[in-house]
């Protein structure tokens, strides 16, 4: 494979530094906060229609379903609200029954994860929201608990899943309809004229602008790291034996077999890594604060959070190579303000993108990463606002609720795992040729 290696485009920062430090520095801490009940309940509403189209096909595979938390398995401190989930009848179509297995999605919550206290308040102000503010009030939204909900393969592939990320790119990165984009399933005959088009446009863009199209060009590329890392390679009827599948990575990433285009890919992989981590380096004083808890209830669990919390975002702030945001809407000042406004909008139709996605599994993960890179983006934004915070007592200039925050640090827990994969993948690779 054509691995990437070197510095990255639009950063002062290189591959080899980021593989370091994410692999055995970050990447354990990570998984072991994301594991705690404050980070793996996430309060989701998959019953949204989908705004855009109406023939959207739900698959009921099993795989693709998400299991809801019963109301008694979510600790008291994390829900504010009862809500109700009623099971729908899947309706089974042969062709979906192995895509439904997949995706489906596990809503049971264990007994002990109920206990705790505290109503959230609901401090979202909509003009900072980068995601459509995904209706957490609503009876249709219930708890997931992360873990028993990993993002995999789930057999939802092919023209649907295609068409996700065609309006994706084709209606929110700025992008031309005559400009197309190299290796679209969905456009016929393609040459290399075509991929040099796209490049010249893509670099003749301003900063910004390209950032975004390398943003969501990144979350495609890490979301299928991990659908390639665990495929289902085997299934019987005692055990279904998920692992990594070689040839689904090399198909999306290998540089001949893409004509060039996987490690570009790889590399915009890289720079969403450095934008949420640069997000995090600057969010520190928000979690620094006293008065701010992961608060569930187990006050002696929530306390050593709080120590491995602050520990992993001193480790992100020790980071030597960050990247310099400044370069960002540094115009004009009308300008920058209406290209932040476009970012906005464009985010939260994104966001409502992700209520088309048939296989329900996808559409919580896609969710959740949306609304993690929308909050990354909305902190880069607020650096006045975060360093003019109060030391204590309530933030109102800058605030991130639990889903935000609970997003945020679920969707870095993601990339860093794609980074730890490609490592994975190396070594895999390696050892056939």
């Amino acid at each position: 494979m054509e691995s990437v290696s070197g510095y990255l485009d639009d950063c002062t920062c290189d591959v080899e530094t980021i593989d370091r430090f994410n692999n055995y520095r970050l990447f354990p801490r990570l998984q072991k906060l994301l594991e705690s009940d404050y980070f793996r309940y996430y309060k989701v509403n998959l019953k949204r229609p989908c705004p855009f189209w109406n023939d959207i096909s739900q698959c009921g595979r099993r795989d693709c379903a998400v299991k809801p938390c019963q109301s008694d398995e979510v600790p008291d401190g994390i829900k504010s609200a009862s809500y109700k989930y009623s099971e729908v009848a899947n309706n089974l179509i042969e062709e979906c029954e192995q895509a439904e297995r997949l995706g489906a999605v596990d809503e049971s919550l264990s007994e002990e994860t109920q206990k705790a206290v505290l109503q959230w308040t609901k401090h979202d102000d909509s003009s900072d929201n980068f995601c459509e503010a995904d209706d957490i009030q609503s009876p249709d939204a219930e708890y997931v608990d992360l873990l028993l909900n990993p993002e995999r393969y789930t057999g939802y592939k092919g023209p649907d899943a295609w068409k996700i990320w065609n309006v994706i790119y084709e209606e929110n990165c700025f992008k031309p309809q005559t400009i197309k984009r190299p290796l679209n399933p969905l456009a016929s005959g393609q040459g290399k004229s075509e991929e040099n088009t796209f490049y010249s446009w893509l670099e003749g863009l301003c900063v910004e602008k390209r950032a975004f199209y390398r943003l969501i060009s990144g979350l495609h590329a890490s979301i299928n790291v991990h659908l390639s890392a665990r495929y289902l390679l085997q299934e019987t009827w005692l055990e279904k034996k998920w692992g990594h599948n070689i040839t689904e990575f090399q198909q999306r990433f290998d540089g001949i077999l893409t004509e060039g285009e996987g490690p570009r890919r790889l590399k915009n992989l890289y720079f969403l890594y450095l934008i949420e981590l640069r997000a995090l380096s600057k969010v520190v004083p928000f979690f620094e604060r006293p008065d701010f808890q992961l608060f569930t209830g187990n006050k002696v669990h929530d306390a050593e959070n709080k120590m491995l919390l602050l520990e992993i975002l001193h480790e992100i702030k020790s980071f030597p190579l960050h990247f310099d945001e400044n370069s960002f809407f540094a115009g004009d000042k009308k300008e920058a303000n209406k290209l932040k406004e476009d970012f906005r909008l464009h985010f939260r139709n994104i966001s409502r993108i992700m209520d088309c996605v048939g296989c329900f599994k996808c559409r919580l993960w896609g969710k959740l990463q949306i609304q993690g890179l929308g909050t990354a983006l909305k902190i880069l934004f607020s650096e006045k606002l975060i360093a003019n915070m109060p030391e204590s007592g309530p933030s109102y200039e800058f605030h991130l609720t639990r889903q935000e925050i609970v997003s945020l640090f679920n969707a870095f827990g993601r990339i860093s795992t794609s980074v730890k994969e490609l490592e994975n993948f190396r070594n895999l690779l390696q050892n056939i040729h």
